[in-house]
C-alpha cells in the first residue's frame, strides 16, 4: 500500500512517500528547483519520490495534503472581519488567490498529478488532515515511543498554532490547542522581522544571535520583563495571549508594529544587513527566553494531561535547537524525540502517515529504533552524472576504489587547514546537513569561522557552525548524555575544554567577543560555550562515520565542522552538478562527490564571473 504526502503552496513545498508505513523517500521541493523555501506544488520532489521507489501513478492508493484549505479560509475571513477596517490591502491582495487557486485545491492538485503522469489521475483518493494533526503524526509514528506526549509548535496552521496530542499505538488525540492570533511562532519571527532578518527563513539566525547578548545586563532583563508582561501574558500552562496592538500579522503586510516597538524597546527596526549593535544582541537573548519558557511550559502541561514520560516535537519552533536543549536538561520528558524536518515540509510526510494509520487504521511497527532511517531519504549522486559533470566542466578528479583511501585522503585534507565538500549516499530530509550534503572542517582551527562565514557561506560572520562528533566519542567533548542524530539539541562543551573570557567579555565589540578562542575545538564553540550536536552513528551513516573516523586516528579529535553545502540564499546542494557549481564559485578547498575527489589546485579556471552573487536573497 503506497501513499504520497504532499505539503506546498505557503512555503517549503515537499513531498514524501509510504510503502506499507516504511518512508521510503522524502524530498523538498527547493533542493530540484534552486528556489530556496519553494512554495510551488512539489512535482519535482514528486517525481523523485515515485522515480526512486518504481512507484506509478496507478500504483497509489491515497494521496494527502498536509492541511485543510477551507479551514484556514475560513480563518482568513473571521480574522479580516473581527479586525475591520484594518487590513483592507491585505484582504484585497490574498482574495484573488485564494478565490482562483485555494479554494479549489482538490482540482487543483488533481490537475497537477495529472500533469506529472501524462494523464488523468481523477481517480485516485484526496485526503486532507489537519495542519497540526500532520505535524503530530510526522512526530509520533516515526518515533521510537509506543506511547507520547506530543507538542507541535509553529506559526498557525488553520486556526491553531500549537497543539498538545497523546499518542497511543496507532492513534493520536488532540487534547489542546491554542488559536490564530496568538502564537509561539508568529511571536519569534515578528522578533526575527524587526531584528532585520527574513521571516520563515531567518528565525535560526535570531536563535544564533542571543548568545551574544548580555545575559546580566540590565537591558536584557528591562527587555524580556517588557515582552514577557506588556507584549504577551504567558498562563501557567504556556498558553499565551498576544496584544494585537503590537502586531500587524493578522490583517497587515507586515510582522509588527514598528513605532509601538520603538516605543517599548528604545529603538528603532534594524535595516537588513546592517550594523549589529549590542542592543540587537540583548532582545535576541530577551525573545530566546521568553520562548524556552514557553515551551517548557507547554512540555509540562503535557506531561501533565497525558501522564507520559516520553515527549515527541514538531512544527517550526521544534527546530529551536537551545529551547530543546533545555527541555532535555530540564527532565520534563525523560526521553524526547524530534522530527528532523520539524517544519512545513514535514507535513508532507504526517499526511502521509495520517492516511496510513488514522484513515486506513494500520498498526505502527514495533522496534526500539525510530523509523527514520537517518533521515536520508533523498537522492543520492549516480556514477553517471558524476562523469557528466567531469565532461562538462573538464574537471579534474580521481576516482578512488576503496573508501577507507578517500577518507585518509580527505582527512589529511582537513587536518591541513582545507575545506571539504562532501556529497556522498542520500541527501538529507528535513533543514539539517548531516553528513550526506556537507561542508566540513577542522574544529581545532581558529580560522575557520571567519573563513567559512565570509568565503565560502557568504553570510553574516556572528554564524556559528555545528560540530559532527562520532557518537562514541561524544560525551568527551560535550555535556550530552542522549543521541542526537538530526542536530536538534544544543549542549555545553565540556568544561575541560573550555578556556576562560577575558573580563568585560560582553561589554566588548560583537567581532571581538566572536574571535575569541573559547574552547580547543573554537570552530564549533558558541558565545556561551554551547554547540549544536550532531551524533554521527556508524549504522545510519557509515561513510560519514568513517571520514570523521579517519580524522580521529589521525588527529585524535573525533568531530569535525559540519555545515550545510550551500552558499546563503541558496538551498541545500543536491546534484553532483549543483555540487561542483558551489565548489568553483567558493574557495572551498576540495570536494568528494560519490567515490571522487576534486582539489581545487587542479581544476581549470571557473569562467563565471561574480556577479551571480547579486542574484543571492538574503536567507
Amino acid at each position: 500500500m503506497k501513499i504520497l504526502g504532499i505539503s506546498a503552496f505557503y512555503h517549503d513545498a515537499a513531498a514524501a512517500l509510504l510503502d506499507g508505513g516504511e518512508i521510503v523517500a522524502a524530498a523538498q521541493e527547493e533542493r530540484f528547483t534552486r528556489r530556496k523555501h519553494d512554495p510551488a506544488f512539489p512535482a519535482h520532489a514528486i517525481r523523485y519520490c515515485l522515480e526512486a521507489s518504481g512507484t506509478a501513478f496507478e500504483d497509489l492508493e491515497a494521496v494527502a495534503f498536509y492541511d485543510k484549505p477551507f479551514l484556514k479560509f475560513e480563518r482568513l475571513l473571521e480574522t479580516y472581519y473581527a479586525f475591520a477596517p484594518r487590513g483592507l490591502r491585505s484582504f484585497l491582495a490574498a482574495m484573488p488567490v485564494w478565490i482562483k487557486e485555494k479554494l479549489f485545491l482538490k482540482r487543483l492538485l488533481l490537475e497537477e498529478l495529472s500533469r506529472l503522469a501524462g494523464h488523468k489521475v481523477d481517480e485516485v483518493k484526496l485526503l486532507f488532515p489537519e495542519h497540526h494533526l500532520s505535524h503530530a503524526a510526522s512526530a509520533f509514528y516515526p518515533s521510537p515511543f509506543e506511547e507520547a506526549a506530543i507538542l507541535t509548535i509553529d506559526g498557525v496552521g488553520e486556526w491553531a498554532t500549537a497543539s498538545i496530542c497523546h499518542g497511543r499505538g496507532n492513534g493520536i488525540e488532540i487534547l489542546r490547542e491554542l488559536r490564530f492570533p496568538h502564537s509561539v511562532g508568529l511571536l519569534y519571527s515578528a522578533f526575527t522581522y524587526y531584528l532585520g532578518f527574513r521571516v520563515n527563513s531567518g528565525e535560526y539566525k535570531l536563535m544564533g544571535l542571543a548568545p551574544y547578548g548580555d545575559p546580566a545586563s540590565e537591558r536584557t532583563r528591562r527587555f524580556e520583563e517588557s515582552i514577557a508582561t506588556k507584549m504577551v501574558d504567558i498562563a501557567a500552562d504556556g498558553s499565551l495571549w498576544l496584544d494585537q496592538g503590537y502586531f500587524d500579522y493578522a490583517t497587515g503586510l507586515r510582522m509588527a508594529n514598528e513605532t509601538a516597538w520603538e516605543k517599548l524597546f528604545g529603538f528603532p527596526r534594524r535595516e537588513a544587513e546592517s550594523e549589529m549593535g549590542q542592543e540587537h544582541c540583548d532582545l535576541a537573548l530577551a525573545i530566546q527566553r521568553v520562548t524556552e519558557r514557553v515551551v517548557l511550559a507547554m512540555a509540562a502541561e503535557a506531561k501533565k494531561l497525558t501522564g507520559s514520560s516520553n515527549l515527541c516535537l514538531a512544527g517550526g519552533v521544534a527546530l529551536n535547537c537551545v529551547a530543546n536543549g533545555k527541555l532535555l536538561r530540564s527532565g520534563i520528558a525523560e526521553r524526547l524525540w524530534i522530527q528532523p524536518a520539524a517544519g512545513d515540509a514535514g507535513g508532507a510526510l504526517g499526511a502521509a502517515l495520517c492516511a496510513h494509520h488514522i484513515g486506513r487504521g494500520n498498526p505502527r511497527a514495533s522496534g526500539g529504533t525510530d523509523r527514520m532511517h537517518g533521515s536520508y531519504l533523498g537522492p543520492e549522486p549516480e556514477e553517471a552524472d558524476i562523469r557528466r559533470v567531469i565532461g562538462r566542466y573538464r574537471a579534474v578528479g580521481r576516482r578512488f576504489e576503496d573508501l577507507g583511501a578517500l577518507c585518509a585522503r580527505a582527512a589529511e585534507l582537513l587536518d591541513g587547514g582545507q575545506i571539504l565538500g562532501w556529497v556522498r549516499g542520500r541527501m538529507e530530509w528535513g533543514p539539517r546537513a548531516l553528513g550526506g550534503r556537507s561542508i566540513v572542517a577542522d574544529p581545532r582551527n581558529p580560522e575557520i569561522q571567519k573563513k567559512l562565514n565570509l568565503k565560502i557561506k557568504y553570510r553574516e560572520s556572528f554564524r556559528p557552525f555545528a560540530p559532527s562528533v562520532l557518537a562514541e566519542e561524544c560525551a568527551n567533548y560535550f555535556e550530552l548524555d542522549e543521541p542526537s542524530p538530526y542536530m536538534l539539541l544544543i549542549a555545553d562543551v565540556q568544561p575541560a575544554r573550555r578556556r576562560a573570557l577575558p573580563p568585560n567579555y560582553y561589554a566588548l565589540p560583537l567581532r571581538e567577543k566572536l574571535y575569541h578562542q573559547r574552547s580547543d575545538i573554537p570552530a564549533v564553540t558558541h558565545l556561551d560555550y554551547s554547540a549544536r550536536i550532531q551524533t554521527v552513528h556508524r549504522e545510519t551513516n557509515p561513510d560519514y562515520w568513517r571520514l570523521i573516523e579517519a580524522f580521529r586516528q589521525r588527529t585524535g579529535y573525533g568531530l569535525v565542522v559540519n555545515t550545510s553545502f550551500n552558499v546563503r540564499g541558496e538551498p541545500i546542494v543536491c546534484t553532483p552538478e549543483d555540487a561542483y557549481r558551489c565548489f568553483m564559485r567558493t574557495e572551498m578547498d576540495a570536494l568528494v562527490v560519490g567515490d571522487w575527489l576534486f582539489e581545487k589546485k587542479d581544476q581549470p579556471a571557473w569562467a563565471e564571473n561574480k556577479e551571480w552573487r547579486e542574484s543571492l536573497v538574503m536567507d
